[in-house]
């Protein structure tokens, strides 16, 4: 159990799990009322692009108020935020509002939350668990992040096809969805705010030199960078979400329920990987298994693409589910584990903005590139580009390809070896 003898870190586990449950359900909700309302896979997209934009703009400021105040209080006021923007999603679907450019605002208030939050939340951990229990943090971490994004979208799935008669029935379809995500946001931060972690912020001032430094540390650590970019463009590329509602209606014939269950098919994946992880950690090579396994994402896309059968497209996602999952926990342990406690947040807040630009940004890529051939083709080539990627990382990043033990001296050791033969710039 290790990192489940730490009372802080029960707490913590129990409020992500609500809090990733609700936003998953909710992101299904979104998905699906704006394609009811666009029919349109470009609308789908500038979904995750305002999702994305606060981390344009505010990435820096974020990792520097990590670093600044009481990470906790950071943490309960971006839940707050999410929690009144998800009740105006809540009360605009019970009007019956279809302005889209509405939704997209209240979006880019969740995300302007999740911006903060992130780098807050990720510098957080290493505080609640002793040292030699972080790695087995982590895994657990990524093990109930799983749970709750397979769990997530199928109850939002089938929270829509539930039917309620006389006065409640206005709260059919997305308002129940949004319901259901409220009441798991409140609970979220009643459960985060009974943490108590071990230490306390760094009291830096404000300057532009002291925001841009998590950038700089990364830019020059081999590893950070080759793990982060690795993620962000095979994702970017690679990531089929936004268009699942495109699929689930026009390729697969599945409606609401079978958007659900395919949203979950990759955590479904994810999850056995991360149990399996539990039970025989990654102990060697890590750097080698990171780079194989997102190259088998890549095809695992490709295949879910080309499937018109949803049980072989399921089936692709818990493959493409299962391998991302490895490439997580091994990036999550070189960005805790390579970087000075004092410039975690900050450099949390440089990972949370590859983050976005591979998940969030990259469904408006998705969108925008099936706007122009088509969601098979965007998805197909999207995949491939995934497995281009990989040979290149490998070839560009050594110190990568070479990381063998996740313990600080193993990772600094091969970081040291390669910096003099990989460029700065």
């Amino acid at each position: 159990m290790l990192a489940w003898e730490s009372r802080d870190f029960r707490f913590y586990s129990a409020a992500r799990l609500l809090g990733v449950m609700g936003g998953e359900a909710q992101a299904v909700g979104v998905a699906w009322q704006v394609y009811q309302i666009t029919h349109s896979a470009l609308a789908l997209g500038y979904t995750g692009l305002a999702l994305f934009l606060p981390g344009i703009i505010f990435t820096l400021l974020a990792g520097h108020v990590a670093d600044r105040y009481d990470r906790r209080t950071v943490v309960l006021c971006c839940y707050t935020l999410q929690s009144l923007a998800t009740a105006q999603l809540l009360w605009i679907s019970v009007r019956g509002t279809r302005n889209v450019w509405l939704i997209y605002a209240i979006l880019f208030l969740i995300g302007t939350g999740r911006c903060f939050s992130g780098p807050a939340m990720s510098a957080l951990v290493p505080t609640l668990v002793p040292r030699e229990h972080f790695v087995n943090a982590v895994t657990w971490g990524a093990t109930i992040f799983q749970i709750a994004n397979a769990s997530g979208p199928m109850i939002g799935g089938l929270l829509f096809t539930v039917s309620l008669g006389g006065r409640l029935a206005v709260m059919n379809g997305a308002p129940l969805v949004y319901s259901f995500t409220l009441v798991l946001l409140l609970t979220y931060i009643c459960l985060f705010s009974l943490i108590k972690p071990r230490g306390a912020a760094a009291k830096k001032g404000f300057t532009i030199k002291i925001m841009l430094a998590g950038l700089r540390y990364v830019a020059r650590t081999r590893l950070l960078l080759g793990s982060m970019s690795l993620d962000l463009f095979a994702v970017l590329f690679g990531g089929a979400a936004s268009l699942m509602p495109i699929f689930a209606v026009e390729v697969l014939h599945s409606g609401p329920h079978g958007l659900g269950l395919l949203r979950a098919m990759p955590s479904l994946g994810a999850l056995a990987v991360s149990l399996t992880l539990l039970a025989v950690p990654l102990k060697r090579k890590a750097g080698r298994a990171m780079l194989v396994c997102v190259g088998i994402f890549g095809a695992a896309t490709v295949v879910f693409g080309l499937s018109r059968n949803i049980w072989l497209s399921c089936a692709a996602l818990v493959v493409a589910g299962a391998t991302d999952m490895i490439s997580v926990v091994v990036r999550s342990s070189v960005l805790q584990l390579a970087t000075p406690p004092e410039m975690r947040g900050r450099v949390s807040s440089v990972n949370w903005l590859f983050l976005g630009a591979s998940n969030e940004f990259g469904e408006y890529e998705s969108g925008l590139t099936a706007h122009w051939w088509g969601a098979v083709r965007a998805v197909v080539m999207g995949g491939v580009a995934s497995m281009a990627i990989t040979g290149l990382w490998s070839v560009f990043f050594p110190a990568l390809r070479e990381a063998d033990r996740l313990t600080p001296e193993s990772l600094i050791a091969v970081e040291r070896q390669f910096s003099g033969m990989e460029p700065l710039e």
